[in-house]
């Protein structure tokens, strides 16, 4: 078993449309211009699926930093011009109303066959991840602009 996990903000919109993709595709993707993570991930991983913990970005409700999502990563995709290789299939519905989104924005998509909200006892503060080649803990106030790997 991988002993790193990703940690990523991914908008808060995306997320909630993400769970009927996985549920209907067994899988759903997510865009970055982070290429090198996921090909570092990859390696470290050596094909076991990995937990991903997810900041909820652009979230009006949320006065905490935590990560109150989960997924489980299972591989990314480099993308073709700028899209997913299967078109909109993985893609939460919402990333359509953002055009760059699905065309030409995107370096990779980073999949996963897990999703779901965390419950209150399981968040886990921003803070409290430790970057993996460091090893050194986040600050409190800490908010993820990108996705990381982090030690397990």
């Amino acid at each position: 078993m991988p002993t790193v996990a990703l940690f990523a903000p991914v908008p808060i919109e995306h997320l909630r449309d993400a769970i009927a993709v996985c549920e209907a595709e067994g899988k759903v993707a997510f865009g970055s211009r982070a290429w090198e993570v996921f090909r570092e991930l990859d390696a470290e991983r050596h094909g076991a699926p990995v937990d991903v913990y997810i900041y909820p970005s652009g979230d009006p409700k949320s006065e905490k930093l935590e990560a109150s999502w989960y997924g489980r990563y299972v591989g990314h995709v480099e993308s073709k011009n700028g899209a997913h290789s299967e078109g909109m299939r993985l893609r939460p519905p919402s990333t359509a109303k953002y055009p760059a989104d699905n065309k030409g924005h995107w370096a990779v998509f980073w999949e996963l066959d897990q999703i779901r909200e965390r419950p209150a006892i399981e968040r886990i503060s921003t803070g409290d991840f430790v970057g993996h080649k460091t090893g050194k803990q986040y600050k409190k106030n800490f908010v993820p602009e990108g996705p990381l790997i982090v030690g397990r």
